[in-house]
C-alpha cells in the first residue's frame, strides 16, 4: 500500500475485514449520516463549475481550505438527497485526509473506492466516486507544485 494518511489506513483496515456485503452497506450509510454539506464560508449556490465532479451522478462538488500549518481541509457538497455513495465517500476524505500530509494525501489511489464500495460497483457510480477522489489528491498536488 502507498503511502496513505494514517486516518485512510485505519478506515481501509476496518473495511478489509469486512466480507458481508450487507454489513458494508450498513458502514457506508452510517458513514453517509455524519455528511455535513459545505459551509457557506467556503462556498455558496450556485457552486463554481470548476468545483464539480465530472461523471458524478450525484453532482458533488469538491472544495479545499488552506489550513494554518500548511495542509488542507476538504469541504463537499452532493446536491441529490440520494446521493448516499457520494456522501460516505465525501465523509472518509474528509476524515482520512483534511489536515494531512499533502504528499500522502496526493498519493491516494483511486483504487480506493472499490476497497470501500467493492469491485462489484457500477461503472456509472464507480466513475464518480473516483472523480471525488481525483478532486482531493489534484488540490493537493496542485498545492504542492505551488508551495505555499
Amino acid at each position: 500500500m502507498p503511502t496513505y494518511p494514517e486516518p485512510l489506513k485505519e478506515l481501509l483496515d476496518d473495511f478489509s475485514m469486512i466480507d458481508s456485503r450487507s454489513d458494508r452497506a450498513e458502514m457506508l450509510i452510517e458513514l453517509a449520516d455524519r455528511f455535513e454539506a459545505v459551509p457557506e464560508r467556503i462556498a455558496t449556490r450556485p457552486f463554481p463549475e470548476e468545483n464539480h465532479v465530472t461523471r458524478c451522478e450525484s453532482d458533488a462538488y469538491v472544495f479545499s481550505e488552506n489550513l494554518p500549518d500548511g495542509t488542507l481541509k476538504f469541504h463537499f457538497a452532493v446536491e441529490k438527497p440520494q446521493g448516499i455513495s457520494a456522501k460516505a465517500m465525501s465523509v472518509i476524505l474528509d476524515e482520512a485526509a483534511s489536515g494531512q500530509p499533502l504528499k500522502e494525501v496526493a498519493a491516494i489511489s483511486c483504487d480506493v473506492v472499490f476497497d470501500f464500495f467493492g469491485k462489484d460497483i457500477s461503472m456509472g457510480k464507480g466513475q464518480g466516486l473516483m472523480g471525488i477522489v481525483s478532486m482531493v489528491t489534484d488540490a493537493a498536488r496542485e498545492k504542492l507544485r505551488r508551495g505555499d
